[in-house]
């Protein structure tokens, strides 16, 4: 699932302190408004299942364009070609301000967050400015010249159409397409306030075909007996319990002592672990005694005591797990990454699972070691939507808004935890005249009373859309009562409710819709993104997207190709059993080896695809010397050395010992070195060893030749990547993230890729096995230059390439996507 904020600031993916895992989100949440448009309720205690976004300018005064979060479809949308006004008056010239804006986009969004876990939910952006104040900004192209698909710095013809009666009608989306990134437009202002008004939110049978599996806000959430997890772990343990300053019987090296510790009785604390650049970070909450009070401990994340040193802890991943599970190092390593293992027929069971990892406990981050195998340690991750930390479903039974849509205030009271240190306001329906000391009580407590607004952000909301008018007369009928807003202005502007409600439709859309009449489910936005950043499931379409529509082959001069879907049926087939199971276990092994990142996975199938030919081959069928140990599999494992590395990893019992293989592998490369030079011998030479390979016992050649199936193809990968290097090299991306444009010869004139440092280095570590910053000698480096920049695009919120005249553009020079299958 690859998704984004609505405002993608150059500035945002800057940070390379381990700590802030997702810089661009830090940023994008201080463009929220605190003071209006509140999330989740507004001043006068009407649902506001929105928030309101203002980026300001970034940089030089530079407008930031309001883009699609995900890829999508367009649901309905309106573009208006001025401005509208709320009935103010211009004080000097008498005329209406033209202080509102009422254009929108509404897009679906479809992906995958797992194994058969396909989510579908919706992004609304409301007020984009209209297209007179648009061409203050950036001119916008004639429509005849406009692309009908958009791009991140271009509007599509639709966006920019608002002739033959369609200014500000509200059009159907008719199956138009969006990416993620594309411009949709920018903020415009609501009533003279400068604003995107920004919903998520999900059907009522999506949100329950997704949930209903999902633990969410429950207060003693199950194990899950099920391998959908992705993000963060989360270990819940059960007081009484001992932290030791460090492990007995066991390697040192790998568990630096610490204070240690203990857990009362009838405490519960709830952890969370993860990884980010290298490092295992932990933060802990705790509930004393069973009171269902549940504190953050840790302000902070604390830093693993391995990496107080070192700072190297998952890159270190792989030896530890050889060092520690001896027996099968691939379940040691899922535990000491997940805290279970995830993998189908693990080997490990009972003690041998044994899992210390150093957790805090206390407010002072105080860590002790405690083994997490035993099943009386909850494992979850953040799939399980964990409810402390923060995730709470509010619905029917629960909710704090009436029919109309207005909150109670004790409700929201109870549903927080936290009570307002103020004295209490009576309830509206004790005295109606105090309507507005009831409100200014439920602002002051949503906005100013600590804790509040953390704990709203993470409830979801089953309530009405203030978009849908077939709710008006229920939503805003108070307004028109005796002590209401125009009620108590009967006499001086009698109409004030109608040019209200005329106002307001002018705005509304959703009875144009499907969603017409329906209870939705709402997120907050910035929460929703934040969530689903971590989870690195890709679905068909993205993986098609992470192919590079053209590559280069070494000729005289080089050969320009067109990769052709065609080619990738093996991984990208739609309905195809093995090509399904394909997708699912590179997921599985991204998941595994902690390839999520952006810049790792970006790193990984730069490699990939061209290894794999474009998702073509998973056998490297040569003559080189190092046959019939040649390349199987997503990173084309080769040598004997690594087949056995990988098998010893997977706990595989080998019938001949590595020293024989190992032997047998030397004299067949003797053998194919005294063959005569040139093409002719080295086919010789390669049929040879073909032959030769008879002779390696049954079962060597069995697990060798299954290192082409789904499973081992993709594993086998994820591993290599792990003991590698190529993580650390793949994170040096932050420090490194310019590219530089190189030209190059070819059939079909001078064409381009960009090499990058940190990607180049690799490169040379995945062909080496070891880090290594010479690129220069790596197979068909230039095509995985082009399938870098490529994912770049799929993959990165921000991307600069230069161009040949100068210049930087989002795009490298040619960019284009392969063509939908």
């Amino acid at each position: 699932m690859i998704i984004s904020p609505p405002f993608l600031p150059a500035s945002g993916p800057t940070a390379s302190d381990a700590l802030k895992p997702d810089s661009m989100m830090d940023l994008i949440d201080q463009f929220e408004i605190g003071h209006h448009g509140v999330w989740p309720v507004t001043f006068d205690r009407r649902s506001h299942c929105a928030i309101h976004l203002n980026p300001g300018t970034q940089g030089a005064g530079r407008a930031e364009p309001v883009r699609a979060i995900a890829d999508g479809e367009v649901v309905a949308y309106r573009v208006c070609q001025n401005g509208i006004s709320d009935g103010t008056t211009n004080s000097t010239t008498g005329q209406p301000e033209l202080n509102s804006n009422a254009g929108f986009v509404l897009l679906k969004h479809k992906t995958d967050t797992g194994d058969g876990r396909t989510i579908t939910y919706y992004s609304l952006y409301m007020h984009l400015l209209d297209m007179t104040g648009q061409e203050d900004i950036v001119p916008q192209p004639q429509l005849k010249d406009a692309p009908e698909t958009g791009t991140p710095n271009a509007l599509p013809r639709w966006l920019l159409d608002t002739t033959g009666g369609k200014d500000g009608t509200v059009q159907p989306g008719g199956m138009k397409k969006v990416y993620r990134k594309d411009m949709l437009g920018y903020v415009g202002q609501h009533q003279g306030v400068a604003h995107l008004h920004f919903e998520i939110f999900m059907a009522d049978a999506d949100f329950t075909a997704w949930f209903d599996k999902v633990q969410i806000g429950v207060k003693e959430p199950a194990q899950p007996t099920t391998g959908d997890y992705w993000g963060h772990s989360y270990f819940v343990i059960s007081g009484p319990q001992e932290f030791y300053s460090q492990p007995a019987r066991v390697d040192e090296t790998w568990f630096p002592r610490v204070p240690g510790g203990s857990l009362g009785a009838g405490d519960t604390l709830y952890v969370e672990a993860w990884f980010n650049k290298g490092q295992r970070f932990t933060r802990a909450w705790i509930d004393r005694g069973g009171s269902g009070n549940v504190t953050l401990l840790t302000t902070a994340p604390i830093a693993d005591p391995y990496d107080n040193a070192r700072k190297n802890y998952e890159y270190d991943l792989y030896e530890r797990a050889m060092a520690l599970y001896p027996v099968c190092p691939s379940d040691g390593y899922e535990m000491l990454r997940f805290g279970r293992i995830l993998s189908d027929h693990p080997t490990l069971t009972g003690a041998a699972c044994a899992t210390w990892i150093a957790v805090p406990f206390d407010k002072n981050g105080t860590l002790g070691y405690v083994n997490i195998a035993p099943d009386a340690i909850k494992k979850l991750s953040d799939a399980d939507f964990p409810f402390f930390t923060g995730w709470q479903k509010v619905d029917s039974d629960n909710t704090p808004f009436n029919d109309a849509g207005r909150c109670d205030y004790a409700t929201l009271c109870g549903l927080t935890g936290i009570q307002d240190s103020l004295p209490s306001a009576q309830p509206l329906e004790a005295d109606p005249n105090n309507n507005n000391e009831v409100n200014l009580q439920l602002a002051s407590y949503v906005q100013n009373t600590d804790g509040v607004d953390e704990k709203l952000r993470g409830m979801v909301f089953k309530a009405r859309s203030e978009w849908d008018p077939s709710n008006n007369g229920e939503r805003y009928k108070d307004l028109n009562d005796p002590y209401g807003f125009f009620g108590k202005q009967k006499d001086t502007k009698p109409d004030g409710y109608t040019k209200f409600t005329d106002f307001l439709s002018k705005f509304q859309f959703l009875d144009k819709t499907a969603l017409a009449g329906q209870q939705l489910w709402f997120f907050h936005p910035l929460v929703f993104i934040r969530h689903f950043r971590k989870c690195g499931w890709l679905s068909r379409q993205e993986l098609q997207q992470l192919l590079p529509k053209n590559v280069v082959q070494k000729a005289t001069p080089w050969k320009w190709q067109t990769v052709r879907l065609s080619w990738a049926a093996s991984m990208l087939a739609a309905d195809n059993p093995n090509a399904i199971k394909r997708r699912l276990e590179l997921n599985n092994a991204i998941r595994k080896y902690g390839i999520q990142s952006p810049a790792r996975m970006a790193s990984f199938f730069g490699n990939a695809t061209e290894e794999t030919q474009w998702f073509q081959k998973y056998h490297e069928v040569s003559p080189f010397w190092y046959a019939p140990w040649d390349g199987r599999g997503m990173l084309q494992l080769t040598h004997a050395t690594n087949y056995i590395k990988y098998w010893k990893f997977k706990g595989i019992v080998l019938s001949a010992t590595v020293e024989d293989i190992l032997k047998q592998h030397t004299q067949m490369a003797d053998r194919s070195r005294i063959l005569p030079n040139g093409h002719k011998g080295m086919y010789d030479s390669m049929h040879y060893l073909r032959d030769t390979s008879t002779h390696i016992q049954a079962d060597l050649i069995e697990k060798r030749e299954a290192m082409v199936n789904p499973f081992e193809a993709a594993d086998s990968a994820g591993c290599y990547w792990a003991w590698s290097g190529a993580a650390c090299c793949a994170d040096e991306y932050w420090n490194n993230q310019s590219s530089e444009y190189s030209p190059l010869s070819t059939d079909h004139g001078v064409k381009y890729f960009y090499i990058n440092g940190a990607f180049g280095k690799v490169a040379a570590t995945i062909n080496t096995g070891k880090p290594s910053s010479n690129y220069n000698s790596v197979w068909d480096i230039q095509s995985r230059f082009l399938s870098f920049a490529n994912a770049q695009i799929i993959l990165f919120d921000v991307t600069s390439f230069p161009q040949p005249d100068g210049s930087t553009s989002i795009f490298p020079v040619g960019f284009g996507r392969v063509e939908e299958s």
